[in-house]
């Protein structure tokens, strides 16, 4: 390819074909490249969100509260899993996108290593297994204290050492099976990455029907469902990185590597995924342990409130999830004004949708909530619980966009920061308004918690300035043969 001049991504006349995935991260229009993006992962992400929502739903037929509070005991393992799956993914597949974007502006004769998007998809993808084998096994060995830990208490102790003791035998298949999706999103193959997605809801359904209302395996089969679900999607993501992957992004051990860039430069980014996603379970278990005391019904409330508040929050999550491989490429490519755009639309969309669907969630809160339960009690506190939650939903959403820019454009110390700005606030905030206003001030802590944070992101945003900080041609080179080196 022919070089640019700084602040520009490769010209028209480039190898770069209109309808490759890679067009829309290099060339096309902004609402075209986020359409391209995001709608696939928003439609992938909000089937999942449904599907959780059904899921509960399966349980609430058993007509256990046990059981309900089960699976909510249970939540903090699947970003536990996420978190591992999110050290290697989302730091290796932004970390694959810039390189991409380096290559296109400075011209492909100055990559100093053409292996090095191999390498780093070796180094994500293994790493991820690995990690999943040894944390899922210590895991397994203290199965018992975990469930402590969670807070379950002796009626919902059994049935949640099920649940979390077979999600921990998929630890590795859920790790890989998140890793993957990251890269196959790397080169801007949305339409891909939902498929998996989807492919593994419409899996887990099956499994669900078949697990819980045929064979009345109960949270057994729900977690059952739950790892089968994530081997359908890592089969395909690999067939389709074997296949039909057109950047360089090879599988086999051999391209496993451990060079000191690769290592800084994913971990940098990555660690800030597993810190934001320790301190969600943080935030779980000290929210699950002081919702307990008010009863079984308060924590039954709140697993259905937080199922039902993901419709919203997993449309933002869609663009989000779609934008950060636009973000890294742009970043990487030395094209400010296209990362600005990228920013301002996705913020205008992601606001536009918070309003909306936040909106109508709130008229038929009662209704939703009817679906999952018909005790009284429930009821009561979970459309206050539901109230709450989604007034955090208009914050949470410009803060998770913020830390998708702060990923995409490997800006560190920021994505750090932003992974433990939520657990440092909420912890003492709900222990205050807990001591301090009862059930009432535990319902209203993380709304507080998210304004806050979002505060503290806009404040990174500034000082940071990633869109000013791109860098530009001669710079691109250079970090190309360090890389290499």
């Amino acid at each position: 390819m022919t070089g640019t001049t700084p602040g520009t991504t490769a010209p028209e006349n480039t190898a770069i074909h209109k309808k490759s995935d890679r067009y829309y991260l290099a060339l096309a229009p902004i609402w075209r490249a986020l359409v391209h993006l995001c709608l696939p992962m928003i439609a992938a992400v909000s089937v999942g969100a449904i599907y959780n929502i059904i899921n509960a739903g399966f349980i609430g037929s058993l007509h256990s509260t046990p059981l309900l509070a089960a699976i909510t005991f249970g939540l903090p393992v699947i970003p536990l899993m996420m978190a591992v799956g999110g050290v290697f993914g989302v730091g290796g597949s932004t970390m694959v996108s810039r390189i991409m974007g380096r290559t296109d502006a400075a011209g492909a004769e100055q990559n100093a290593d053409p292996d090095l998007i191999k390498r780093v998809a070796g180094f994500t993808i293994w790493g991820a297994v690995l990690a999943g084998v040894v944390i899922g096994g210590m895991c397994l060995i203290l199965l018992d204290p975990i469930v402590h830990l969670l807070g379950a208490d002796a009626e919902a102790f059994a049935p949640t050492a099920q649940y979390v003791g077979v999600i921990l035998a998929f630890f590795p298949v859920l790790t890989a099976a998140f890793a993957l999706e990251q890269l196959v999103r790397a080169e801007g193959a949305s339409r891909a990455s939902m498929m998996g997605l989807i492919l593994s809801t419409v899996g887990n359904l099956v499994f669900d029907v078949l697990f819980i209302l045929v064979l009345h395996w109960g949270v057994l089969g729900a977690a059952l469902a739950i790892g089968l679900s994530n081997l359908i999607a890592v089969g395909y993501y690999l067939w389709f990185l074997r296949v039909k992957s057109v950047n360089g992004i090879r599988l086999s051990p051999k391209w496993f590597s451990m060079r000191p860039a690769i290592l800084k430069e994913v971990f940098g980014v990555g660690v800030s995924e597993l810190l934001m996603s320790s301190f969600m379970i943080v935030t779980v278990l000290i929210l699950n342990n002081l919702a307990v005391q008010y009863g079984d019904a308060v924590l039954a409330a709140f697993g259905v409130a937080l199922r039902i508040v993901q419709l919203p929050e997993f449309l933002v999550m869609g663009i989000t999830l779609g934008v950060l491989s636009l973000f890294a490429y742009t970043f990487g490519a030395g094209d400010k004004k296209r990362l600005r755009s990228a920013i301002t639309t996705s913020a205008l969309t992601i606001g536009a949708i918070t309003v909306i669907f936040s909106g109508l969630v709130f008229l038929f809160r009662d209704q939703l909530f009817a679906l999952f339960s018909s005790d009284a009690d429930v009821l009561r506190d979970g459309v206050l619980i539901l109230t709450a939650q989604l007034v955090s939903t208009i914050f949470n959403g410009i803060t998770g966009l913020l830390i998708a820019v702060f990923q995409g454009t490997g800006k560190m110390r920021a994505a750090t920061i932003m992974s433990v700005a939520q657990g440092v606030l909420f912890i003492p905030i709900v222990l205050l308004a807990n001591l301090w206003f009862g059930l009432t001030g535990i319902i209203w802590a993380m709304t507080v918690t998210e304004l806050l944070t979002l505060v503290v992101a806009l404040v990174l945003f500034r000082v940071e300035r990633p869109t000013k900080a791109a860098p530009t041609v001669d710079e691109v080179a250079a970090a190309a043969e360090m890389v290499g080196d």
